[in-house]
C-alpha cells in the first residue's frame, strides 16, 4: 500500500508539472496570430498610365544647318539682263557653302493624353521648344572677264547666308509598353519651326572698253552697280518630321520622370535645311 501511494503521488506531481509548463510552451509555439496577419506587407499597386499629363524640362541640342543652292540663283539674278550675265553663268562662281553646327541648352514644355490597352499605351503629345541656334557664312569672289565686245569686266560678289531657329513645336503619336512604373516608348509626328533667314548677294561690276565710235577708252561702273539682291526675313516658318524615343518612370501616382531623344528634320527654308538632335530630361504631372 505504501508503494502504491508513492506511485500515485509521483504521477500527480508529474501531471501538475505538465499543466503548469503548458502555457509557457504554448506561448513560444510559432502559431499564426492576428497581429502577424495585420503586419503583412500590402500587395504592390498597379500604376495606370492612362490620362492627361503635362510637364517641362531641358535638353542639349546639336543643330546642323546645311546651305543649299539658293545663293547661286540669287547670283544669276544679280546679273540678269546684262551682257556679262548672258555670256557667263554667274551662279557657277558661287561656291557650295559648308555645313555649320550650333549646340547648347534648349528648354521645352509638353502636354499629352494616354490611352491604355492592357500593357500597351497609345498617346498623343505636343511640345514647344525654345532654341535660338544659328549660323552665318560670308564668302567673296572677284574676277576679270572679257565679253564678246572686247570689254574688260571687273566684277565681284559677296555672298551672305544664314539662319536662326528661334523656336519650334511638334505634334506626335506615342506608342509605349508599360512595365509597372516604367514605360519605354517611341514617337513619330510633324514639326513646325520659326526661322530668321538671310540670303543676299552684293555685286559690283566695273567696265573698261574702247568706244567703237571715238576710239577712246571708257572706264566706268556698270549702270545700277553695286547692288544687293536677296533678302533678310524674319518669322519664316518651316515644316519637317519628328521622331524619337524614351522612357517614362513613375515616381508617384501623379508624377513621373522622363528621359528622351528627339530628331527633327526641317525641309528647305530660304536655302537652308536644318536638322536638330536633342537629348533631354523632364518632369511631368499626370491626372
Amino acid at each position: 500500500m505504501r508503494i502504491r501511494s508513492i506511485a500515485l503521488m509521483l504521477g500527480s506531481t508529474t501531471l501538475a508539472t505538465s499543466l503548469l509548463a503548458a502555457p509557457v510552451v504554448a506561448a513560444d509555439y510559432p502559431v499564426l496570430r492576428g497581429s502577424q496577419i495585420e503586419d503583412a506587407p500590402p500587395a504592390p499597386s498597379s500604376f495606370s498610365w492612362e490620362g492627361f499629363y503635362f510637364g517641362g524640362g531641358a535638353g542639349v541640342s546639336d543643330t546642323k544647318f546645311k546651305p543649299g543652292t539658293g545663293l547661286q540663283d540669287i547670283a544669276r539674278f544679280a546679273f540678269r539682263n546684262t551682257n556679262l550675265g548672258a555670256q557667263m553663268d554667274m551662279g557657277s562662281f558661287v561656291n557650295d557653302l559648308p555645313e555649320k553646327r550650333d549646340s547648347g541648352a534648349t528648354y521645352f514644355g509638353f502636354a499629352g493624353y494616354n490611352w491604355a490597352f492592357g500593357d500597351a499605351v497609345l498617346g498623343f503629345e505636343a511640345d514647344y521648344t525654345r532654341s535660338g541656334h544659328s549660323y552665318a557664312i560670308t564668302d567673296f569672289i572677284a574676277r576679270r572677264s572679257t565679253t564678246a565686245d572686247g570689254a574688260l569686266n571687273d566684277w565681284s560678289m559677296t555672298t551672305n547666308q544664314g539662319a536662326k531657329l528661334q523656336d519650334y513645336a511638334t505634334a506626335r503619336l506615342r506608342m509605349g509598353w508599360a512595365f509597372g512604373n516604367f514605360m519605354p516608348y517611341a514617337t513619330i509626328g510633324g514639326a513646325v519651326g520659326r526661322f530668321n533667314t538671310n540670303s543676299t548677294v552684293t555685286a559690283t561690276w566695273h567696265v573698261t572698253r574702247t568706244n567703237p565710235v571715238t576710239g577712246g577708252i571708257e572706264d566706268f561702273d556698270a549702270n545700277g552697280y553695286p547692288l544687293t539682291v536677296g533678302a533678310s526675313k524674319k518669322n519664316v516658318y518651316g515644316f519637317g518630321l519628328a521622331v524619337g524615343g524614351g522612357v517614362d518612370w513613375a515616381l508617384t501616382d501623379n508624377m513621373f520622370l522622363r528621359g528622351e531623344y528627339q530628331l527633327i528634320r526641317f525641309a528647305d527654308v530660304e536655302g537652308t535645311t536644318t536638322t536638330v538632335n536633342t537629348a533631354r530630361a523632364a518632369l511631368g504631372v499626370k491626372f
